[in-house]
C-alpha cells in the first residue's frame, strides 16, 4: 500500500512537535555520552543495554515521524460510495461532504477523517483509521525510552562505581544538576503522562470507541458485536501478525473485514 504523507500547517503544532523531538534528541545524545557510553567503556554495563536503548530510542522516533506525517484517513472530495452502503454515509454540516458514519471533521486539519479519535498537537495532525496504531506506538516506545531513561539516572546516582576516567567532582559541578536531574524529571513526567495516554487509548481500542465518542453524548451508543482483543488490535494495526503491531516501519493495510463494513454488520 502506497503511503501517502500528510502535513498540517499549524505554527502552535509545528511548537509542540518540535517539543517532542527536542525531548528525543535529549535523551538519546545526552544521557547515552554521559551514563550509558562511560559505564559501558568501563565495563559496568553490557553490550546487550546499549544496543536496546538505541532500538528503543529509534523506533520511538520513527513512530513519532510516521504519525505526525501519516494520512489519518482523510476523505476524498468526491468519494465512491458503493451503493450497498449509502446508507451508512453522512452528510458533514461543515464542509459539505459525504462521509461514512463514525467519521468527524477536524477543525486544526480543515477535514472529515475516517474514524477520527482526536486532533494532537504534540504530533501535529489526527489521529485517524490510519495512523492510530502508529499513535499506539509512540505511546509505547515512549514509555519503553522515559522508562530507560529514568533507570539510567537512577543507577548513576545509586547504583554504578564512580568512573576511573573522569573527574568526578567536575563531572557532577558540569553535568549532574545540570542535565542528569533535567532528564530524570522529563523522563518522570513522559513516563507517566504517556502511561496514562496510552491505557486511555489501548481501552478505547478494546471496546471499540473513539475519544470524541467516548466524550459525545452518545457515548453509551455501541458499533457493533463485542470483539477480542486480539481482533481489535489486528483491525486497528491492519494485520493479524502480531510482531508486526510493533514495527513501525511499514504500511498499513485494512484488513479484508474492515472495521468500517464490521461496525456495521
Amino acid at each position: 500500500m502506497k503511503l501517502r504523507l500528510h502535513f498540517v500547517v499549524d505554527p502552535m503544532g509545528w511548537l509542540c512537535i518540535s517539543v517532542v523531538f527536542g525531548i528525543w534528541l535529549y535523551n538519546t545524545f545526552f544521557i547515552p555520552k554521559l551514563v550509558l557510553l562511560p559505564h559501558y567503556n568501563e565495563g559496568h554495563i553490557p553490550w546487550a543495554l546499549v544496543v536496546w536503548y538505541y532500538i528503543a530510542s529509534a523506533f520511538c522516533v520513527v513512530a513519532l515521524i510516521r504519525a505526525s506525517t501519516a494520512d489519518p484517513g482523510r476523505l476524498p472530495v468526491d468519494p465512491h460510495i458503493p451503493h450497498s452502503e449509502r446508507e451508512h454515509w453522512e452528510l458533514c454540516n461543515k464542509c459539505n461532504l459525504m462521509r461514512p458514519k463514525r467519521s468527524h471533521h477536524c477543525s486544526r486539519c480543515g477535514h472529515c477523517v475516517r474514524r477520527m479519535d482526536h486532533h494532537c498537537p504534540w504530533i501535529n495532525n489526527c489521529v485517524g483509521e490510519d495512523n492510530h496504531w502508529l499513535f499506539l506506538q509512540l505511546c509505547l516506545y515512549t514509555q519503553i525510552l522515559s522508562l530507560f531513561t529514568l533507570v539510567l539516572d537512577f543507577c548513576q546516582y545509586y547504583y554504578f562505581q564512580p568512573l576511573t576516567g573522569r573527574d568526578q567532582e567536575e563531572f557532577t559541578t558540569r553535568h549532574e544538576l545540570a542535565l542528569l536531574r533535567v532528564s530524570a524529571l522529563m523522563g518522570l513526567v513522559m513516563f507517566v503522562g504517556m502511561s496514562g495516554l496510552f491505557h486511555t487509548q489501548l481501552s478505547g481500542v478494546l471496546t471499540d470507541q473513539t475519544t470524541i465518542e467516548k466524550m459525545s453524548q452518545f457515548s453509551s451508543e455501541t458499533y457493533g458485536a463485542k470483539r477480542s482483543w486480539q481482533w481489535a488490535l489486528a483491525e486497528v494495526c491492519g494485520t493479524r501478525w502480531k510482531l508486526l503491531w510493533f514495527i513501525p516501519f511499514r504500511s498499513r493495510q485494512p484488513l479484508q473485514s474492515g472495521r468500517h463494513a464490521r461496525s456495521l454488520v
